[in-house]
């Protein structure tokens, strides 16, 4: 560990390795750490390893613009081929000495006297005069709040945190969740376990999933002429684009999909109180829209069973609901998500006068530009608020936050500036501007309670606009910010 670097880099995700690598290739003499508690590189694709793990944007459009894939063997891309993709990246750019794994980020303060951020974590302490946090979104699990739920006496794991070692098979097993994880690991386990009982809150809507292989043959024409595989990303790009027509301009136009989901239903589960139970009553699109054609039957198999009813307590070796029955299990799932808008990061992050990320945001996660936080000089944060999509990959957001920060770190070093901070009215037009778009969404008004919606109700997750736009703003503006010269 070095005593001090230029820039220290939270999370060894897309948007961690992203901004390493590009510091590598545009300032090279610029020194810098990556901190990464794992023991590997990959963020949420290496926490996130239960079976079925895939991703839900195609493989063509999830990866970094300047290091394309061609050999992709899903047209949905994987969990184990992306973090091979990753840690493929980390080699061919070069960056493996800049990684310090097993590294936990515990605090960072910021010493407004020396301008610099000191920071504590589990393998030593360095300083930085620039902090950049990407410890993405997905990467807190979120455990419910259950009675009893310590008390339950078989194996108890969440979904990110797989247990690998214990063998379902022939076993009770119960899952709380019907969100994209639920979806896609009901069909792994369905067919070993003894009984697979499903504890639904909400259903989800549910689309057909057009993954398919891809061919020997294309694999080698994108490897052959990169130039079509470029032009079949933009294709992409463009087509997953047209879904913010429905999500935050005309929602009505959601209505298809919508059709298209409820015959999806129809044709897999023929008892029609079961499809009552799995209709949901809100609109599609106000929360996440999941892609599967493997769910309904997994659900609706034999040794299955949806439950509806909420969970009153759970004992030693059971789940008892509300209207009295008791479910013996020795398993218990909990694919329940994750915080997105309280990420535990923001408790550890402190500025000058000693108050947290957490605090200063009261509930409401807000950046200015999804990046830089007023009140906290010399930190930028990746994947930040309002920058989440329902509809696009997160790379492409990732990339144009990188493109930012790169411009404000030039402006730093040409001025000769020891300090870059927001100023607070840039970041309140920004953040007004951005609830002002969002009012109309799906989001909005689709008539959900979703994760998107922080504590005070407020949507501070989503990014209610196309994803070129963002590209468009992601500049950096010497006049929304404070550049304080060295003394």
């Amino acid at each position: 560990m070095p005593e001090h670097v230029d820039i220290a880099i939270v999370g060894a995700g897309f948007g961690g390795l992203g901004m390493a690598i590009r510091l590598k290739q545009a300032a090279p003499d610029t020194s810098f750490v990556v901190l990464e508690r794992a023991p590997e590189v990959g963020g949420t694709w290496y926490a996130n390893t239960y079976p079925g793990c895939q991703c839900d944007v195609p493989s063509n459009l999830y990866s970094f613009s300047f290091a394309p894939k061609h050999d992709w063997t899903h047209s949905y891309p994987e969990q184990p081929q992306i973090l091979e993709y990753l840690k493929h990246c980390v080699t061919r750019f070069g960056i493996e000495d800049r990684i310090r794994l097993n590294t936990e980020m515990q605090e960072a303060s910021y010493d407004a006297d020396a301008r610099l951020w000191r920071i504590t974590t589990s393998s030593g302490s360095l300083t930085a005069r620039v902090l950049i946090a990407a410890p993405g979104l997905l990467s807190e699990p979120a455990t419910p709040r259950i009675p009893g739920l310590e008390d339950f006496t078989g194996t108890l794991f969440h979904s990110a945190r797989w247990n690998h070692d214990h063998d379902l098979s022939g076993e009770r097993v119960a899952m709380f969740g019907t969100g994209a994880t639920a979806v896609q690991i009901a069909p792994r386990i369905q067919p070993r376990v003894k009984r697979l009982t499903v504890f639904q809150r909400t259903p989800p809507w549910v689309l057909p999933h057009p993954d398919r292989e891809i061919t020997a043959r294309q694999k080698r024409v994108f490897a052959r002429a990169p130039l079509l595989q470029k032009l079949s990303r933009a294709a992409i790009y463009t087509m997953r684009e047209g879904y913010v027509l429905g999500f935050v301009l005309q929602p009505r136009i959601l209505r298809l999909p919508e059709t298209v989901a409820k015959m999806h239903m129809r044709r897999q589960v023929k008892d029609p109180a079961m499809r009552e139970k799995l209709t949901p009553g809100y609109a599609i699109g106000c929360k996440r829209i999941l892609l599967s054609e493997e769910w309904y039957p997994a659900i609706t198999a034999p040794n299955a069973e949806l439950v509806t009813d909420p969970v009153e307590r759970i004992e030693a070796g059971a789940i008892v609901t509300r209207d009295g029955r008791r479910r013996e299990v020795d398993t218990i799932i909990l694919a329940t998500g994750f915080s997105p808008t309280d990420p535990p990061i923001a408790r550890r992050i402190a500025n000058g006068e000693g108050e947290t990320l957490s605090q200063a945001w009261g509930g409401s996660p807000q950046a200015y530009r999804g990046t830089t936080v007023a009140g906290f000089p010399n930190l930028f944060l990746l994947y930040g608020p309002n920058l989440n999509l329902g509809h696009s990959s997160i790379v492409y957001m990732l990339e144009s936050q990188i493109r930012y920060v790169m411009e404000a770190l030039t402006a730093m070093r040409e001025r000769g500036a020891a300090e870059l901070e927001v100023t607070r009215d840039a970041q309140r037009r920004w953040n007004e501007w951005v609830q002002e778009r969002m009012a109309g969404t799906v989001w909005d008004t689709g008539g959900c309670s979703s994760w998107y919606l922080d504590s005070n109700g407020r949507n501070s997750v989503n990014w209610p606009d196309f994803t070129f736009k963002f590209r468009r703003v992601s500049t950096f503006d010497p006049s929304d910010h404070r550049l304080a010269p060295a003394s």
